[in-house]
């Protein structure tokens, strides 16, 4: 795999990784075809298992590369990574008050974002699970294009780790997306339609991450730890409250455990 990504360049890298990650996506929606609905406890243990590899990837692939490209600046090593970490959450927070969206498994009365009201709950539903990959493409394309400075606490492989992580936690936005869709009366083929668009923006936030830290190499330990902020925002703020609000507290959290062991053994392993 990793020879497959030798051959192109920082952005033909990220475009590549990110179009697997958009086809988990893809994928997770295409459920909507094979059956009618999901069993709660699943969707529910699906989404704690994406938080986990969330959190995983925000330590190993983004904040403890951060802190050890830090170490050379002439600054605390841990300034790039708070300050960028921190500035990575109140991003996502600024956007998660003006994007109109709804969380999956909410009724459409407590919509968030400027104005959500007398937009449709389909509409608001694929806005929420695109605010979740915003910062994910972030990450693949800040990692990718770290690789392609030289950095030597960056590699093709932990890049290419991040991405395989960040595709499979992806299958299950797709799921949460299209199946409540198709269970409002929604044809499947637009279930499945609405559900992979939301993985659509992960390629467009990629390339620029790639773009902005390729010509701008002083900004890279902040822009990694600017993307890992952004993650853990979503994580606390939708993904862990959205996997328990059902009720299903243990195996939420249990699921979250198995996602970050998972995310930590393709980080370490591979990169």
């Amino acid at each position: 795999m990793v020879n497959l990504f030798q051959n192109l360049s920082p952005i033909g890298q990220t475009f590549l990784a990110t179009l697997f990650t958009w086809g988990m996506t893809a994928l997770g929606a295409a459920l909507v075809f094979a059956t009618r609905g999901m069993r709660q406890k699943l969707l529910d243990g699906m989404l704690g298992f994406a938080g986990g590899v969330m959190i995983a990837a925000s330590y190993w692939s983004l904040l403890g590369p951060s802190i050890e490209m830090s170490a050379n600046l002439g600054i605390p090593a841990w300034f790039p990574a708070a300050s960028g970490f921190l500035i990575g959450g109140v991003f996502l927070w600024g956007i998660d008050k003006l994007l109109p969206h709804l969380h999956p498994n909410t009724p459409l009365s407590q919509a968030e974002g400027y104005h959500p009201k007398g937009r449709k709950r389909s509409t608001l539903l694929v806005l929420a699970i695109t605010l979740h990959n915003i910062p994910e493409g972030l990450a693949v394309g800040i990692a990718f294009g770290a690789v392609a400075n030289g950095t030597s606490d960056a590699t093709l492989a932990g890049a290419i780790a991040l991405a395989l992580g960040i595709g499979i936690q992806n299958f299950p936005e797709g799921v949460a997306v299209s199946l409540p869709l198709r269970g409002e009366g929604m044809t499947k083929m637009r279930s499945f339609l609405y559900g992979q668009f939301s993985g659509m923006v992960e390629p467009i936030a990629a390339i620029i991450g790639c773009i902005a830290v390729t010509f701008v190499e002083p900004l890279l330990p902040y822009a990694l730890s600017f993307a890992a902020g952004a993650m853990i925002f979503v994580v606390a703020e939708e993904v862990i409250p959205g996997s328990q609000e059902k009720g299903n507290k243990d195996l939420a959290a249990m699921s979250l455990m198995v996602g970050f062991v998972i995310m930590m053994i393709l980080d370490v392993a591979l990169g």
